[in-house]
């Protein structure tokens, strides 16, 4: 990924201490599988995992916010190492400004990916918002950034690595990785 990005976007992403994540549509492709016994089961890109992992690896907390309930997305997020996990919620910005005073952190701290309407209002209030390549045209038009990759399909893993390139952390995982 080798994008360049513009001196306002820098700006707005190199004060990002916390990410953000709709789950439904972003971390999986929306689709929702039902067996016959009604057990839910969802697909997760195992590279968008490798990206959150890398982000709290590098001191960018991860917070899971979604307006459905799935155990799937407790099992993931213990899997990743996501230790809070907002489910059910119906007023998103509600919740936000709940975490904020929480983690005594500021909007512009704070970065959004989202992908359907229920998620622009939380978009306009973050530092950096994001909408997957695949969202709703409403949602990609009051994003900051638009992913190139699709929800499920590492537009996640995109949105970690942008962050941590921006805030000059790559470096590290690359030593790390051995890639540089």
């Amino acid at each position: 990924m080798g994008e360049v990005l513009d001196e306002g976007l820098l700006k707005k992403i190199r004060p990002i201490r916390l990410l953000i994540l709709d789950v439904d549509g972003v971390l999986t492709d929306g689709g929702i599988i039902m067996n016959d016994a009604g057990q839910e089961t969802k697909h997760f890109d195992v590279k968008d995992g490798h990206g959150i992992k890398m982000m709290i690896r590098h001191a960018i907390d991860v917070v899971f916010l979604t307006g459905r309930r799935s155990e799937v997305v407790e099992h993931r997020a213990r899997d990743l190492g996501v230790g809070e996990v907002h489910q059910g919620i119906r007023n998103k910005v509600e919740a936000f400004e709940e975490i904020l005073q929480r983690r005594n952190l500021d909007r512009d701290h704070v970065a959004y990916v989202g992908d359907d309407v229920v998620d622009i209002a939380l978009l306009k209030r973050v530092g950096f918002s994001v909408a997957v390549a695949d969202a709703s045209d409403d949602v990609k038009k009051v994003a900051d950034y638009v992913t190139k990759k699709m929800g499920g399909r590492g537009a996640v893993r995109e949105v970690c690595e942008i962050i941590l390139k921006a805030q000059e952390k790559w470096d590290e995982v690359a030593t790390r990785y051995d890639f540089i």
